[in-house]
């Protein structure tokens, strides 16, 4: 009937146009004759045109009132896309989600049964004594009850494993996104030492992989740091500022995963699944001519760097390179790309580029890797002081672009960040055979223990691929998160019901305790009389702090800053002076750089770095 039906339409439609058809051609032919002259119904043909123009045009004014009438009420989906934003604005940015009870149950079983086999072995070998080797016995015994307490400590973490989704829609509807977004600021940092060890094409694959991450490009600055002071890292690294130029508005405009260059031209995959934009099969091409020529020019910077000059290496300009010595040189900073420096290819700003390398002097403790990370913390501090933290080895690449935006569903979630200190990504490693048979996926490690870590308190910090919460590196409290917008439902709640005071915990008290003592007196100068007392407690503040965090102004200022943000107080002009300041060889000296726990009760922060 459906089909009858629609062949019945369509014919009407065909009669219809064969109708116009005939009438047009009945006017055409008549006007040519006069206009005198009338159709068949007896009236006249110039009023048949002037009618059928008064129809149009009021079939027109008809749909301009309609579209005016649909655009002052919005649709009903439009409504409910707008009720769902609001909605998301005030749900959680996170949720645990437990591990399957078929999964867990079979495998908490087992634990058991071998926990009793472990038992009455156990008992067997207690009350069945060697009497002609007793020594060797209680030795055994004692042995074999230490491995057996060691594998029940081992099962703990494992019994109670659970994983996390994040919702990043819901972080961009309560938090907003592009220039105008609430969303905060993040340091990154990595750390190399010697690029003949560490190909600098690695290094450069990681730090684009930086530069290209889906978040505020302004609010993303990667910190490089030479331990080695090699001319070649930093020639290297001016390359890929270069070739960033390129690379970060390509990824960007084709959504492009992962975004490091030596991966995404190495897959095996079909490339044009979801692209749908007409220019990505020339503009992917042109993309990968210029990487083959970018990993030419860094090939060709190693293959200089092989053979060392006897007089040491001299920059462009003349100059003798300052790291011709990696053990004795000064401090140096290069700003590549930022708010000042060099915008991509389509005019847009590029994320903050920065080179550091700290300054070595002989007697002086670098502390390796440790102090390197320290260094990069505080002139992270005086340049951008963002709040958040995520440090990488040069080896290791982003490989989802929205990984910062998913630490943030923790980090800035006001139910749960006020409790998080870092958020720990596993690592995922490529180029592994199939049988992997060194085991390099550590498929237990990250896939069993860590999660079992986190469904008991939280991961352990394992070196790499952490986002850190600034404030807690200082042993600060929480930062102070904006609050939610107060929904028609509480407000009605609030005004029935009396409000609770809310009463700090015991562990939140302990965790303030460290700012308190920082503001307060440590030293005793009573007995200096020249000073009053509003002054004698600015001495001690001052003191104390310079104990804590060195001798630098502009440092200890920004320490107190919880949403980050360079202090107003400080001449942006001089903020590289300062920077090479606090990455010198002498200013950790009599401060607690290194010894002090800075972490609370996690670790120190010289074996956190």
């Amino acid at each position: 009937a459906e089909g009858l039906r629609g062949r019945v339409t369509m014919a009407n439609q065909l009669s219809d146009r064969q109708d116009v058809v005939s009438h047009a051609r009945t006017l055409s032919s008549m006007s040519g004759v006069g206009s005198e002259l009338n159709d068949e119904s007896g009236k006249p043909i110039w009023k048949n045109r002037v009618d059928s123009w008064k129809e149009k045009k009021n079939e027109k004014k008809a749909s301009v009132k309609k579209a005016a009438a649909k655009a002052q009420v919005p649709p009903v989906e439009e409504q409910i896309m707008e009720e769902k934003d609001l909605t998301d604005a005030y749900e959680p940015l996170s949720r645990i989600i437990p591990i399957s009870k078929n999964k867990l149950t079979p495998y908490r079983a087992v634990i058991i049964m071998r926990l009793v086999v472990l038992g009455l072995f156990f008992h067997y070998r207690i009350t069945n004594p060697v009497d002609s080797a007793f020594g060797l016995w209680l030795t055994s015994v004692i042995c074999e009850i230490w491995f057996g307490f060691s594998w029940i400590l081992d099962q703990f973490p494992k019994w109670c494993p659970v994983n996390r989704e994040t919702y990043v829609d819901r972080l961009i509807a309560r938090y907003g996104d592009g220039e105008d977004s609430g969303l905060a600021p993040v340091d990154f940092f990595v750390s190399t030492v010697d690029p003949l060890k560490e190909p600098p094409l690695i290094t450069a694959n990681t730090v684009l992989s930086i530069l290209a991450v889906d978040y505020p490009v302004e609010k993303i600055s990667c910190y490089v740091s030479d331990d080695g002071a090699a001319m070649l890292t930093f020639e290297s690294l001016a390359e890929t500022a270069e070739f960033a130029r390129r690379w970060v508005p390509f990824c960007k405009k084709f959504s492009i995963e992962p975004r490091t260059p030596e991966f995404y031209f190495s897959q095996k995959i079909d490339y044009l699944k979801d692209k749908i934009h007409p220019s990505f099969v020339k503009e992917r091409r042109a993309m990968k001519r210029d990487y083959e020529e970018f990993k030419v020019r860094i090939n060709a910077l190693v293959a200089k760097a092989q053979k060392t000059p006897e007089e040491g290496w001299v920059m462009q300009d003349g100059t003798p390179w300052p790291g011709n010595n990696s053990r004795d040189h000064p401090g140096m900073i290069q700003v590549f790309l930022g708010e000042t420096g060099a915008r991509d290819y389509d005019g847009n700003e590029l994320p903050r580029l920065v080179y550091v390398s700290r300054e070595k002097r002989p007697g002086y403790q670098h502390h390796k890797k440790a102090g390197a990370m320290n260094a990069l913390v505080r002139v992270s501090a005086v340049l951008t002081n963002a709040p958040y933290i995520l440090n990488l080895d040069c080896d290791h690449y982003v490989n989802n672009s929205k990984a910062v935006r998913e630490a943030m569903c923790f980090m800035m979630d006001p139910s749960v960040g006020r409790d998080v200190c870092y958020v720990q990504f596993p690592q995922r490693f490529d180029g592994i055979d199939r049988s992997d048979r060194y085991a390099n996926r550590n498929v237990v490690f990250f896939d069993v223990n860590m999660k079992g870590l986190d469904g008991i308190q939280g991961p352990v910090y394992v070196g790499t691929g952490c986002c850190f919460y600034r404030q807690a590196l200082y042993g600060y409290g929480p930062p102070s998160l904006p609050a939610l917008p107060k929904s028609s439902a509480c407000s009605f709640c609030c005004c029935c019901c009396p409000k609770k005071k809310v009463e700090k915990t015991e562990k939140e008290m302990h965790r303030d305790s460290r700012r308190e003592d920082l503001e307060s007196a440590i030293f005793n100068l009573r007995e200096i009389d020249n000073y009053d007392e509003y002054e004698r407690s600015m001495l001690i503040s001052q003191m104390s702090f310079e104990k804590s965090f060195g001798q630098s102004s502009v440092f200890i200022e920004s320490t107190l800053m919880e949403n980050g943000g360079v202090p107003e107080s400080v001449d942006p002009s001089t903020l590289i002076k300062e920077a090479i300041h606090v990455i010198s060889c002498g200013y950790e000296e009599k401060t607690e750089w290194g010894k002090e726990s800075l972490v609370g009760s996690m670790v120190q922060l010289q074996r956190i770095f």
